[in-house]
């Protein structure tokens, strides 16, 4: 029976087998035998190149074995699974949200402010964490309900983070085609830690206008420099044994309203 060692011993001696021969491996010398000795060790000898000087080492590197140009990728696959409306896309960003468990919700500029409040007292939040950039009037009608809006701080802790309720934010784009949510710490966005560690997190969403198709099509708006976090639904992981446990990196809940102009606005703030 050929043990792992042998195998892999096998394996190399193959790959090697079609090598140049100054790019294999050379075993040392056996004590006594011509060329052993101290004068004639791969450490010496390697003192002798350098000595020598440039002219009387062995070639090596990318001079010696170029590495053949990469082959040019082809481009020409669909960015997207058809063409779809700006409505059509929204449903569609709406439906991948709820199929990873996201609770999606639909309003206009009017009625936002009511729906916030209410997602965060039915969840049953004290606090609620405001990053900087926030439209102003998504919070206005907090006054009464119980829930304190609270602004980021330069030194808050994870702790200090994790004893706020939940966090309002808005995002940079949504991807219709994966239920993902782009935020890269722009206004409204607040940094990662700050949507990662409260256990509830109230995303609005400006449709038709932040809504794209697919990620090929996401990718040349955001910008490289800045550090994007990817939302697709609740936090959640499962064990080998599929058993499902939600918020391990991140929000257990996540609340997205999509937010229509009126005339689009297919539901009022009290439905989900």
């Amino acid at each position: 029976m050929t043990t792992a060692r042998e195998e892999i011993l096998r394996r190399v001696r193959t790959a090697l087998a079609g090598a140049p021969a100054a790019d294999r491996p050379q075993a040392p010398a056996a004590p006594g035998s011509p060329g052993a000795g101290a004068g004639t060790s791969a450490g010496t000898n390697a003192r002798t190149n350098a000595a020598a000087g440039p002219a009387a080492r062995p070639a090596a590197g990318p001079a010696a074995n170029p590495a053949p140009d990469a082959p040019a990728i082809p481009r020409d696959y669909l960015d997207a699974h058809g063409d779809l409306t700006p409505r059509q896309l929204t449903d569609l960003l709406a439906e991948n949200l709820a199929d990873y468990r996201a609770r999606v919700h639909r309003a206009d500029d009017a009625h936002l402010p009511a729906l916030v409040a209410r997602l965060l007292t039915e969840h049953g939040s004290s606090t609620v964490l405001t990053p900087d950039g926030l439209p102003a009037a998504w919070t206005s009608a907090l006054d009464g309900s119980g829930v304190r809006a609270v602004a980021p701080e330069a030194g808050q802790t994870a702790a200090d983070l994790d004893a706020v309720d939940s966090v309002l934010t808005t995002c940079t784009l949504a991807v219709a085609e994966t239920g993902s949510i782009v935020l890269n710490a722009g206004p409204g966005q607040g940094q990662r830690r700050h949507t990662l560690i409260p256990d509830h997190h109230v995303c609005v969403i400006r449709t038709p206008d932040q809504v794209v198709a697919s990620v090929p099509r996401a990718l040349p708006l955001l910008d490289p420099a800045r550090p994007t976090t990817w939302i697709s639904g609740p936090s959640a992981t499962s064990d080998i044994e599929l058993d499902r446990v939600e918020g391990v990196h991140g929000p257990r809940t996540l609340d997205v309203v999509l937010l229509h102009e009126p005339e689009d606005a297919s539901e009022a703030a009290g439905a989900a």
